[in-house]
C-alpha cells in the first residue's frame, strides 16, 4: 500500500511539474512583443497627428502623413493591421514606457540620451534641424546666437533641448502653428524644428513672416523608439528587416517625396 502511495504522488509530481513547464513555456511567448502584436492582429503606434507632413489630418479630417503611411507599410511588412493613437508629444514616451502604445512612429530622433532608456530601428529617414526667427529679426543669424533669447518648442523633443543647450529659455508649445504664430506675434524670439517641417509649412503659407537663418552641419537620423528589453528584441528585429525591404523596393522614397518633395530616407 505504503509504495502505490510512493508511485502516486511520484506521478502527480511529474505531472505537476510538466504542466508547469507548459506554463513557462507559454509565459516566454506572452513576453515576446512581437508574438502578442501578431496574436492580436495590430501594431499601436502613438503620434501627435498635428504635425505636418509627418502625421496630420487632412481637410477630410483623415489622419495621414508621411510617418502615418510608414507605419501602415511597416505593418503590413508585419502581417498585421497598424492602429494610431494620438497625443501630445510630451506623453508619447510615457505612455510608450507603460505599455499603452507598442512603438511611436512620431519623427523621433536617435539621441544618445534617449538611446539609454529606449531601443531604436535602423533610421527611415534623415534630416536637419532649422532655426527659424521672424524676417525682421537681426539679432539672430546662428545658434550661438540664441543665448539668451527666448523660444518655443515641445519640452523634451530635440529642438528644445538644443535651443536650451545654446543657451535660450524654452516655451512649451503643443504644434508648429503654435510656434510660428509666437514668432510672428513677437512673444518668442525664435524656434527649432526639422527642415522639411518648415519648408512644407512655407509651401502652405508662403506669405508667413518667418525665415530660416541657420542649419544643422549633419542629418539627425529618425527612428522608430521601442521599450528596452528582451520583449522587443524579435520586434526590432522585424521592424529593422521591414524598413530595409521598404527602402530597397523604393516605397521610402516614395512617400518621403509624396509629402515633403524630396528623398530624406538616405544617409546621403
Amino acid at each position: 500500500m505504503r509504495k502505490r502511495m510512493i508511485g502516486i504522488l511520484l506521478a502527480f509530481a511529474l505531472a505537476n511539474s510538466v504542466i508547469l513547464a507548459g506554463c513557462g513555456d507559454k509565459g516566454s511567448s506572452n513576453d515576446d512583443l512581437l508574438a502578442q502584436i501578431q496574436n492580436k492582429g495590430k501594431i499601436v503606434f502613438a503620434m501627435e497627428g498635428q504635425w505636418a507632413p509627418w502625421t496630420y489630418h487632412d481637410e477630410s479630417g483623415e489622419l495621414v502623413g508621411f510617418d502615418t503611411e510608414v507605419g501602415k507599410a511597416i505593418a503590413d511588412k508585419l502581417g498585421v493591421e497598424a492602429e494610431f493613437v494620438e497625443g501630445e508629444w510630451d506623453g508619447l514616451f510615457a505612455g510608450l514606457d507603460n505599455g499603452r502604445y507598442d512603438a511611436i512612429i512620431n519623427g523621433v530622433e536617435i539621441t544618445e540620451e534617449r538611446t539609454q532608456k529606449y531601443d531604436f530601428t535602423t533610421p527611415y529617414a534623415y534630416i536637419r534641424t532649422a532655426l527659424v526667427v521672424s524676417k525682421d529679426n537681426t539679432e539672430i543669424k546662428s545658434f550661438e546666437d540664441l543665448k539668451g533669447k527666448q523660444t518655443s518648442n515641445s519640452l523634451g523633443s530635440t529642438y528644445a533641448d538644443l535651443a536650451a543647450d545654446y543657451g535660450a529659455t524654452v516655451q512649451n508649445v503643443d504644434t508648429l502653428s503654435e510656434t510660428i504664430d509666437m514668432i510672428t506675434s513677437g512673444r518668442v524670439d525664435a524656434t527649432l524644428n526639422a527642415e522639411v517641417s518648415f519648408y512644407d509649412y512655407l509651401g502652405e503659407h508662403p506669405d508667413a513672416n518667418i525665415s530660416i537663418v541657420a542649419l544643422t552641419d549633419d542629418a539627425s537620423q529618425v527612428s522608430v523608439p521601442l521599450r528596452k528589453g528582451a520583449e522587443t528584441e524579435s520586434l526590432r528585429a522585424a521592424m529593422d528587416k521591414a524598413i530595409e525591404e521598404l527602402r530597397a523596393d523604393g516605397t521610402l522614397a516614395e512617400l518621403s517625396n509624396k509629402y515633403f518633395g524630396s528623398d530624406i530616407t538616405k544617409a546621403e
